[in-house]
């Protein structure tokens, strides 16, 4: 038998939907720092990191509050889950910016805007998803593309790779572009472990 859920019930998914929103953001700033200049990029990355920070006190918010509820409108497990996965999207994203900050890469490989395409269509469709959670009705459709989008990564991270290694780069340059690459194909991965995470809770809460 399912409880109610009150309000202190619903700041689960306020929180989660909270986090999925600054995902989005965080896709927009990436794909800015992948076209800016080499001055504009650290600038772009700092900001980024500011979102990376505040994704990371919601949390740790949900967290505290996961302690401090008796009655959990979803699994304690389902709700840490959750907010860890969103948490990984948001660390991958921050740390592809900054590598390419760190790393001082020119310009990069055309593939790499693909991979950025994929990363903000599953931010957008993971800020939809995320209110649907607190009545877990109408998901089907955000897992079912967000796992046809990751095979979409998947194909864009192996042409990049292949063109990459074809490209005449210096091995330095290679390393560097590949570690960029490879770290975008995690969050777009860390997005499909989320969305399967989803499906299985509500396939349980059923």
């Amino acid at each position: 038998m399912r409880f109610s859920r009150s309000n202190d019930d619903n700041i689960f998914f306020t929180l989660f939907t909270k986090q999925a929103t600054f995902l989005v953001s965080a896709a927009e700033l990436l794909a800015k720092i992948s076209a800016a200049t080499p001055e504009r990029r650290v600038e772009l990355r700092d900001e980024l990191h500011r979102l990376e920070q505040s994704c990371d006190e919601v949390t740790h918010e949900i967290a505290e509050r996961l302690n401090q509820t008796f009655v959990t409108p979803l699994d304690r497990d389902d709700i840490t889950y959750i907010s860890s996965r969103l948490d990984d999207c948001m660390d991958y994203m921050d740390e592809a910016g900054d590598l390419i900050v760190l790393y001082k890469v020119g310009v990069l490989p055309p593939g790499v805007a693909e991979q950025l395409n994929v990363i903000q269509r599953c931010c957008d469709l993971t800020a939809q998803a995320m209110p649907h959670l607190k009545t877990l009705g109408g998901l089907r459709d955000y897992w079912v593309e967000i796992n046809r989008l990751e095979n979409d990564g998947d194909q864009a991270y192996r042409k990049t790779i292949s063109a990459l290694f074809e490209s005449g780069h210096d091995a330095l340059e290679v390393i560097k572009l590949k570690d960029v690459i490879e770290v975008l194909e995690k969050a777009i991965d860390s997005f499909e472990a989320l969305a399967n995470g989803v499906e299985t809770i509500a396939i349980k809460e059923s």
